[in-house]
Order: structure tokens, then C-alpha cells, then sequence
């Protein structure tokens, strides 16, 4: 496949200890009830969030689809959904958990570094599924981007052992050779649904309504995908 608690006590610090000054600090401020004047809500979808691909993209109203593709040669979609967040990691475990009860669960699941969460990586491992998730990835610049050049920032240092662990295990076959199949097998997918097919943005609102629409594209892909399979 590829692929994005604390209890209170009645005992009560006042203040916080600052580690970085090694003093106590201002205790933290509560909430206001009222949201900030300059808080932005989209009145005709307010479950849509300001969302972008990346530092060099546009924000735009948007919601995040994700899809789970087969590897193996069919490239059929076997598990979608849609969140109203940036974030890949927190749905990951969930979406994989739920092919269950549908086709069941996979051996291994392909995914990048977005959905890198070692919570995730736990339970789909206590659940028999043996995620590779990237680690982190160097950022290349395009031949093709003449703006200047960004000041150099020191590269995000790795000290969770899960993550030094998976590191190590894609740098080597066959982890390797496995995960080199999650962009040949996923990103196709994407692009048919938006070129061959058209599809570049959600006509409908609200979270359930849009989670309906890509759940329709999906369909139609796979539809699309048999047909050619058949053909062939």
C-alpha cells in the first residue's frame, strides 16, 4: 500500500519553570471566550481551512484528500478520506485501521514523511502492519527557481529512536526497494484524477458532503483503472 492526556490534579503550579532561562516564568494565560478580531472563518464553508502545499505555494481554501493505492501493479484506490487540516499524521493510523472491515488489513504500508507520527507507527505495528514512513527528506531547488537563495538552516536534528530506527531501516533492502515504489505508485494516481479526469477542486461544502464527493472520484478512478486493466 501507499499513502498523511494529560489529567488534571487538585495540586496547582502557579507558575512555570522557563529551562531555557532556568527561572520560573508567567504562569500560562487562559483562553478568551471570544475569538480575536482578526480571526478569518470562510462563511459559506467554515469546516474549510487556509491551507498550502508547501512554503513556495499560495494559501487557498482547501481541504486535504488523502488516498490509500495499491503497489502491486493495479493502482486502484482501496481506502480515501478527507481532513480539514495540513497535518497527514493524525489520520494516518485510522485511515490504514479502516480497510479492516472493508478488503482488510495490509502487510505493509508505504507513506511520506508527512504522516511521520511514532504513535502511528505503533499502533499500526500493534495491529500486524508494518508501516515505512521517510524521515525527513533534503529540500532540492528547482533548475527552473531563480529567486535568491534562502539563508542556510541547520538540518532538523533526529533523536527519537523510532525515527532513527526507520531511517536506518530505508537506507537498506528491502525496505529500500519497497519504498521506492510509493511515488511511482501514488503520485500517477493524482495526477490522472486531476488531468486525465478533470478533477481540480471540490464542488461541494461541509466536511461529510466533501468526504462524499472524493469518495465519488475514487469510485470513478478505480472504474477508469479496471476498464484499462481489463483491456490490457
Amino acid at each position: 500500500m501507499s499513502f498523511s492526556r494529560h489529567h488534571p490534579s487538585d495540586l496547582v503550579e502557579t507558575s512555570t519553570f522557563d529551562a531555557k532561562r532556568g527561572r520560573r516564568g508567567r504562569p500560562p494565560k487562559e483562553p478568551d471566550d471570544e475569538p480575536p478580531p482578526d480571526r478569518q472563518i470562510n462563511l459559506t464553508d467554515p469546516d474549510s481551512k487556509l491551507m498550502r502545499r508547501s512554503d513556495a505555494h499560495e494559501y487557498r481554501q482547501a481541504y486535504n484528500a488523502q488516498a490509500v493505492v495499491c503497489a502491486e501493479g493495479s493502482q486502484l484506490i482501496l481506502e480515501n478520506g478527507v481532513v480539514a487540516t495540513t497535518a497527514d499524521a493524525p489520520s494516518f493510523a485510522a485511515t490504514i485501521l479502516g480497510m479492516e472491515e472493508r478488503i482488510g488489513l495490509p502487510r505493509t504500508v508505504l507513506a511520506d514523511t508527512g504522516f511521520a507520527s511514532g504513535k502511528a507507527v505503533e499502533t499500526l505495528q500493534a495491529s500486524g502492519v508494518d508501516p515505512l514512513v521517510a524521515i525527513g527528506r533534503p529540500v532540492n531547488r528547482r533548475p527552473y527557481d531563480f529567486r535568491p537563495e534562502p539563508p542556510p538552516r541547520e538540518p532538523r536534528r533526529i533523536t527519537e529512536p523510532w525515527r532513527l530506527e526507520m531511517k536506518a531501516r530505508l537506507q537498506q533492502n528491502p525496505a529500500k526497494a519497497l519504498y521506492a515504489l510509493r511515488k511511482q505508485t501514488v503520485e500517477p494516481v493524482f495526477g490522472i484524477i486531476k488531468s486525465a479526469m478533470g478533477f481540480t477542486r471540490f464542488h461541494l461544502r461541509g466536511l461529510p458532503n466533501v468526504a462524499t464527493e472524493w469518495t465519488l472520484v475514487a469510485l470513478a478512478y478505480n472504474c477508469r483503472r479496471i476498464t484499462r486493466l481489463t483491456a490490457a
